[in-house]
């Protein structure tokens, strides 16, 4: 044979995927990932455990971040074409999909914990055994980073499910039939790996399906003190916001209570994913992250200063204002309610500093930060809906007033009832803070 009839070899493992191939399966997670981004955010109102509400964010945050950097790593691997389409990944997406028709919050968390996150990690750990670093470098960065996250996911989200079931005995059966047919479901598309799904018609039957519908009433964890209106001046008149020792209750009463903001920047991004699409997605998971960052912050400055959960009101009724509601009114809250005082919280940290006080002054500090960045958000979302349903949606400033209108309509149905139980909770926290006070040996701080 002369040199020209000759090849050198190039059947190397190096060789695998094509660029078009590697884009046809990173295309595939994406849309996993945007179908669990949706329903965790969505499932957010229902779930009563704090720690699962406040947790669950975060993962659809790393979930988004994942989702995004696979979605751009399509286009520049398809580079022109910027085309995001299902097509033949149809039976997995559905299957996905459908993670939000859980029976119960705990059947939807055990889903998570033991189907959908497994099958994506699987999927992750697949490609990155056949990618090549010199060719698919970007890819395997972020896919490492997202594979250790879902391992972290996966372990917290089965101890959630099994603390759920252990709450609720009589849902776990109907749990573990749902998750039961979605493992067979899964195993009859071929799973979540490198080759497309199988497609044809599915035997498996999903028992406990339950068509979704978003909570208009919050959930709440019966370990906290469970009230409607979370601080007396709320619903009492001329009751003092406080300084001092007071204040530095009362923040951490309103950051615990921003699980109203966790459980509508869930609903906001479930109800306009479709409409507003990816980006908004992207802010909106982010934007409940932040939320569940601010909730957390106030749970642990009561923690630390010695309050149990039975101790710490819980309220909802600025989510529950919202019920039955056009969509665009939670948007309005999260906007309205959330970024109205920003002007003092910069005060108030200021404040914190002069109590030596530098975990709440931290926290204000961090949350000034995060709600500047919510401004926007707020502002550029209801614009682009404003612009797509001109008829529907009205100006920012009437849908801000309508939104008051909502929330003092709410507090006008406070009872005595109410205002007594709420006045006694608090003279109750800030007789024991005085307490703490007096016993750390300090004048205004613990």
């Amino acid at each position: 044979m002369t040199p020209s009839e000759l090849y050198l070899p190039g059947d190397r493992k190096r060789g695998r995927f094509m660029r078009m191939d590697a884009a046809s399966i990173l295309k595939r997670f994406y849309f996993l990932e945007r179908a669990l981004i949706i329903s965790q955010s969505a499932w957010l109102p229902a779930i009563a455990r704090f720690g699962v509400k406040t947790t669950l964010p975060r993962f659809t945050w790393q979930n988004a971040m994942t989702a995004d950097a696979l979605r751009n790593r399509v286009f520049e691997l398809r580079y022109p074409n910027r085309l995001m389409e299902v097509n033949r990944d149809a039976p997995l997406v559905d299957l996905y999909s459908e993670s939000i028709n859980a029976p119960n919050a705990a059947a939807f968390i055990l889903s998570l914990a033991r189907v959908y996150k497994p099958a994506l990690l699987d999927g992750y750990r697949a490609y990155l055994e056949q990618a090549d670093e010199l060719a698919d470098g970007p890819t395997i960065r972020f896919l490492r980073i997202s594979a250790g996250e879902r391992q972290e996911q996966i372990q917290i989200l089965e101890g959630f499910a099994q603390k759920m079931l252990e709450a609720a005995p009589d849902e776990q059966a109907v749990a573990e039939k749902w998750v039961a047919a979605l493992a067979e479901r899964l195993a009859q598309t071929g799973g979540v790996r490198l080759e497309a799904p199988q497609a044809g018609e599915y035997a498996t039957d999903l028992p406990g399906r339950t068509p979704f519908a978003l909570a208009q009433v919050a959930a709440r964890d019966p370990r906290f003190h469970l009230c409607r209106y979370y601080w007396p001046d709320i619903v009492v008149e001329d009751y003092p916001y406080g300084s001092g020792l007071k204040l530095q209750l009362r923040s951490a009463i309103s950051h615990v209570n921003e699980a109203w903001a966790v459980e509508t920047g869930g609903a906001i991004l479930y109800a306009f994913a479709g409409q507003l699409g990816w980006a908004f997605i992207y802010d909106a998971a982010r934007w409940t992250y932040d939320e569940a960052r601010h909730t957390r912050m106030g749970y642990e400055r009561l923690r630390q200063w010695g309050f149990e959960p039975g101790e710490i009101p819980l309220g909802s009724y600025i989510y529950d204002s919202a019920a039955g509601q056009d969509e665009i009114y939670r948007l309005g809250m999260l906007h309205y309610f959330e970024t109205k005082n920003i002007g003092k919280k910069t005060g108030r940290a200021r404040e914190f500093a002069s109590y030596e006080d530098k975990v709440s002054q931290h926290d204000m500090d961090f949350d000034w930060a995060d709600e500047t960045i919510h401004a926007h958000y707020g502002r550029r979302w209801h614009e682009a809906l404003r612009e797509m349903y001109p008829e529907r949606i009205p100006p920012v400033d009437d849908v801000h007033r309508r939104c008051d209108e909502l929330v003092a309509d709410e507090v006008a149905r406070a009872s005595e009832a109410d205002r007594e139980d709420i006045v006694r909770v608090a003279e109750a926290m800030i007789e024991k803070a005085a307490r703490i006070a007096q016993s750390s040996g300090e004048e205004k701080v613990w």
